[in-house]
């Protein structure tokens, strides 16, 4: 049975846990705010962009003057993930759950004979995925000195993924990341960037749009130059997406936490209590038995 001395440290060690999630708590809730704001700002104009870009696709079709980003190669052998996730810990399951819908998704590839490689962007993702797939790991990105997630920092992570294309590195990219839905919901998603089209099919339902465009100077010049911009622009979304999900899962986790503090210092007071009361008890019995006995 442990001390008086050694309960009362753990409860003054319990007592300055306790404190720093609590802080850290406020700190999330602060955060989450500005970065819902932007989440939620981002959503319309990546939709829109993917609901012009279905039109101008659609008045294209399989002409063979459509850029390669949007017809792909021809084949699905080789396939890339994108991997996007936060760059520190303490946010409850909101790391393992992109990590495990890339996983999984990783694994059907390969059962199906498919070629698997792995871009992570984010020092969590990258440790989840190695343990497994390391050896498919082909790029990998740390935000950790990025203070505030632009428009930069998607569109210089979409030009690697566009460079590899190029190369012939891969087939067919799919992007995952989780989408805010609330502080206690952030739903892990894959979307696909290239072929571009088959991200951005259901986005002229959704737009309900049914008017005839003419473009100049010609449909597959505009796709040409909207497709690249559009997966940054996809990427900066699933960034942002990812921020408010970590602020909205780490304060949660830490609300948890301090609250799981509480209990195991009230537990720990109520065994201090008794054991010192149970101390003063053979005290004063030792003391009443001296005194009978002289």
């Amino acid at each position: 049975m442990p001390s008086l001395k050694d309960l009362k440290n753990r409860i003054a060690s319990v007592k300055a846990t306790q404190k720093i999630t609590k802080a850290m708590q406020m700190v999330a809730a602060a955060k989450l705010r500005r970065a819902q704001e932007a989440a939620e700002a981002a959503r319309p104009y990546s939709q829109r962009m993917g609901a012009v870009l279905a039109n101008i696709a659609e008045a294209v079709g399989s002409d063979d003057s459509a850029p390669r980003l949007m017809t792909g190669t021809g084949k699905d052998n080789v396939h890339l993930l994108v991997v996007c996730t936060a760059e520190r810990g303490l946010c409850g399951g909101f790391n393992a759950s992109i990590a495990k819908a890339a996983r999984e998704h990783a694994r059907k590839l390969l059962a199906a004979g498919k070629t698997v490689k792995i871009f992570c962007v984010g020092k969590k993702g990258y440790d989840a995925l190695r343990r497994e797939f390391a050896p498919l790991i082909v790029e990998r990105v740390e935000l950790r000195d990025v203070k505030k997630v632009t428009f930069e920092v998607a569109d210089n992570i979409g030009r690697k993924v566009i460079a590899m294309f190029d190369k012939g590195e891969f087939d067919v990219c799919t992007l995952f990341y989780a989408e805010f839905k609330s502080v206690i919901s952030q739903v892990p998603t894959g979307m696909q960037l290239i072929p571009a089209t088959a991200g951005n099919s259901a986005a002229v339902e959704q737009s309900g749009s049914t008017a005839i465009y003419e473009y100049e100077p010609d449909a597959a010049s505009i796709l040409a130059d909207l497709i690249p911009r559009n997966i940054s622009v996809q990427i900066f979304r699933a960034l942002l997406e990812n921020v408010a999900g970590e602020m909205g899962a780490k304060m949660s986790a830490m609300d948890n936490a301090t609250r799981n503090a509480g209990d195991m210092i009230n537990k720990l007071t109520l065994s201090y209590n008794r054991q010192r009361q149970a101390q003063i008890t053979k005290e004063l019995i030792e003391i009443i038995s001296g005194a009978e006995a002289l």
